[in-house]
């Protein structure tokens, strides 16, 4: 087929209105959107983010009061505590976010937990919460939020790590959870095409967030993590959770209506460093 034929079937997408639609393509009003671990760093700068753009914003985790934080001065912003790993618990925030506000437009799986061991060292103890919450919550939410997202013409966007793309001796559980998130992203991408649903990523590198102090390291320790991140991040410096968030809200944005199944780095060129 000739994909450039002026009588090509198109589906119709947020620019086809003019030329003054453009001026919109990122603006997000009367959308709603849903992102998990948003109690602190990267998934809190996100639901500010998108509600900064006009989204309607349902965050969750665990703790009630990291999403009153995040919430607070925010009207556009209200947190759902819930276990994502619970059993029924990605049906039931589908649910009542739908309950809410009559559709959902964005998902965005960030919840992430970290538990850095050696090959000898990793255990069924160890690999078990890492399993259930960077990758199979994620495939439950999403196959959950499917008809929503559907209606919709939405777009999930799922929240990798750039480090996966390389060798991570001493955490590669943990890479390799992200790595087979970035596998879902690309088959769902192509999976949920005939469907309208975009599904994309964002593979974060050396972040400003409290992921070192979850995983219950030193502060020595945490010392030492940042300067083998400063050693290995061309631009010398560590990213914000904001530049994060910018990246997920353009690729969440009407404007990026023609791209799925990408997973864009945002680590300061660690992974081509």
């Amino acid at each position: 087929m000739n994909h450039n034929s002026d009588t090509d079937i198109r589906t119709t997408h947020p620019l086809d209105d003019g030329p003054d639609s453009l001026d919109s393509a990122d603006s997000l009003d009367g959308k709603v959107a849903l992102v998990t671990g948003a109690g602190t760093g990267i998934g809190r700068a996100t639901a500010r983010a998108l509600a900064g753009q006009g989204a309607r914003v349902v965050v969750v985790g665990r703790r009630p009061g990291p999403l009153e934080e995040t919430a607070a001065g925010q009207p556009r912003i209200q947190p759902l505590p819930a276990d994502i790993t619970a059993e029924g618990a990605a049906e039931d925030i589908v649910r009542r976010v739908t309950e809410s506000y009559g559709r959902l437009d964005v998902l965005v799986n960030n919840a992430a937990v970290v538990r850095a061991a050696a090959l000898g060292d990793i255990t069924p103890e160890l690999a078990t919460p890492l399993l259930a919450t960077n990758l199979l919550a994620p495939v439950l939410l999403t196959r959950a939020a499917l008809g929503p997202l559907e209606e919709s013409g939405g777009v999930v966007v799922n929240v990798s790590t750039a480090v996966g793309q390389r060798a991570w001796p001493g955490n590669s559980f943990y890479a390799a959870t992200k790595t087979a998130l970035e596998t879902l992203t690309r088959s769902w991408a192509v999976e949920l095409a005939p469907r309208g649903v975009r599904v994309v990523a964002v593979a974060p590198g050396a972040i400003e967030t409290p992921i070192g102090e979850h995983q219950g390291l030193t502060p020595e320790q945490r010392v030492q993590v940042r300067a083998w991140q400063l050693a290995h991040t061309p631009l010398g410096r560590i990213g914000l959770p904001e530049e994060v968030a910018w990246a997920i809200v353009q690729l969440a944005s009407p404007g990026a209506a023609f791209v799925t199944g990408v997973v864009l780095p945002v680590d300061g060129g660690a992974v081509i460093g």
